[in-house]
């Protein structure tokens, strides 16, 4: 979408977003098998990753760096509502409408929130070229080649390299319990290998032979880019670690209401909110974000700490009270009240890091760049979680219910329903809270060790002073300029 942003325009790019959302809801609401549902996840996962990103861009389009952090966190103002309103309305399509209805009603009302955006900036555009000095004509082109042209200007072959790298690095960690084989089948390890061959074969096609690369190298020697992807990757990996199974862990050990757990689920974005607005205002008056930056990520460190106190039934450190199925609600309230406050002031932080030290030009691709190498953490956090969830929930369950039969304990395993079916005291419900308990003690102590290495990149960081400008560099240059023009009329 930032290819299209670029290459076409914001418009342009967010019709296609349109397109992908109503296409996707679409496919999930009318699906009639599990492919279908995953093909219109797919189709959607493009129409809100666009939507997401574009909104960012057309942001750093029209502000200011001591705006920019402000703005981009009131962007997330309406989760306040919908963090409350959202599953009261999804608890009640269910109940009245069905779950189609729960994806077909955004058909309706997707395209209706978007058309007045749209058609502003495609209006906006069109002045715009009005208004622009004329260019001269290229010569007419045949179809092909202007397709060919197009497919440079997008680098379909880069985008498609990174894509297929990412996910066949990641997919075998997860899929590789459905096997008979395991991980260390052939077919899965061939492709976990094929994924990271693909890797340097991505950096050598678009470093060496990509005329308008997916990632310029310019990108890998900017400090802000680097360290703001780094941290961005580094601290999704170790939230997911710790969230992937929150909401299982959630339904079968603390024996929730659904109503309720769907609350506490929204806590975190409330609170990332929220926290995101203070640090917009922080930025604002302060013009500086690096040590917040780094405040926000030692909060996340020790919520991941303090997490692994109150989630573990036999915790190894500082059994200081009742902790797992036994622990208190307000701890595990906490911990996601914590999560939420690291969380804003981290993402805002290094999404303004990584804008401010690029050109203008450069904003749409390197926030892109930003939110990809992000998502690839947050993907490999969710691939590492899941791992851990099918070593480790079997063996165990067999531990905590060696009375039950094999065929027993995998119904438990594959099934939240069957696992929270029996009430508390009773033994099969116990063992379940206690293998529950054990794994999600081995996920937080993992994302405590990964929690620790964004920090440190965090120290690296340059500290830009968010002024009146629109980024940093090109400001720096036009002094550069100027200094150099003042010399030469000395002279």
């Amino acid at each position: 979408m930032a290819k299209i942003a670029d290459v076409g325009s914001r418009g342009t790019a967010y019709c296609f977003v349109l397109l992908f959302y109503v296409i996707g809801y679409a496919a999930i609401a009318t699906a009639q098998n599990i492919q279908a549902v995953t093909a219109g996840i797919v189709l959607y996962a493009i129409g809100f990753t666009g939507l997401q990103l574009l909104t960012q861009v057309v942001i750093a389009d029209i502000t200011a760096l001591k705006w920019r952090g402000l703005v981009l966190s009131l962007n997330s103002l309406p989760f306040l509502i919908n963090a409350f309103v959202g599953s009261n309305i999804s608890a009640a399509i269910i109940e009245c409408a069905g779950w189609r209805w729960g994806y077909g009603m955004f058909i309706i009302l997707i395209p209706i929130g978007l058309a007045p955006l749209i058609t502003t900036l495609l209006w906006s555009e069109r002045i715009t070229r009005r208004r622009a000095p004329g260019r001269p004509r290229e010569p007419n082109k045949a179809y092909w080649q202007r397709i060919l042209d197009t497919t440079e200007e997008l680098d379909v072959i880069g985008l498609l390299l990174i894509g297929a790298s990412v996910s066949l690095t990641l997919l075998p960690l997860s899929l590789a319990r459905h096997t008979t084989t395991g991980r260390n089948g052939v077919a899965m390890l061939s492709i976990f290998l094929l994924g990271i061959v693909l890797i340097p074969v991505f950096a050598w096609w678009d470093f060496k032979w990509a005329k308008y690369p997916v990632i310029p190298f310019r990108f890998v020697t900017n400090r802000s880019v680097v360290g703001a992807s780094l941290i961005g990757a580094l601290d999704f990996m170790a939230f997911y670690l710790t969230f992937t199974y929150l909401c299982s862990f959630v339904i079968v050990v603390k024996n929730w209401k659904l109503i309720n757990t769907t609350y506490f689920m929204q806590t975190q974005t409330v609170t990332m909110t929220l926290s995101g607005i203070l640090t917009g205002f922080y930025m604002h008056k302060f013009r500086r974000y690096k040590m917040l930056l780094i405040c926000g990520l030692v909060v996340r460190l020790m919520c991941v700490f303090f997490s692994s106190l109150t989630d573990s039934p036999r915790g190894v450190v500082l059994m200081l009270r009742s902790r797992g199925a036994d622990g208190s609600n307000f701890e595990l309230f906490m911990t996601q009240v914590l999560q939420g406050i690291g969380g804003g002031i981290a993402a805002l932080s290094i999404q303004v890091s990584s804008q401010a030290s690029v050109p203008h030009a450069d904003v749409a691709m390197v926030t892109a760049v930003v939110l990809l190498i992000t998502e690839f953490g947050a993907a490999g956090g969710g691939a590492i979680a899941g791992a851990i969830w099918s070593d480790e929930m079997p063996s165990k369950l067999a531990k905590h219910l060696p009375f039950l039969s094999q065929m027993e304990r995998d119904i438990l395993f594959g099934s939240i329903t069957q696992a929270a079916s029996k009430p508390r005291g009773d033994p099969v419900r116990e063992g379940v809270n206690a293998a529950y308990s054990d794994v999600m003690k081995t996920m937080v102590l993992v994302g405590v060790a990964v929690s620790i290495l964004p920090i440190l990149v965090a120290l690296t960081m340059p500290n830009w002073y968010l002024g009146d400008e629109q980024n940093v560099v090109e400001v720096s240059e036009e002094r550069v300029v100027g200094e150099q023009d003042e010399d030469v009329q000395d002279q």
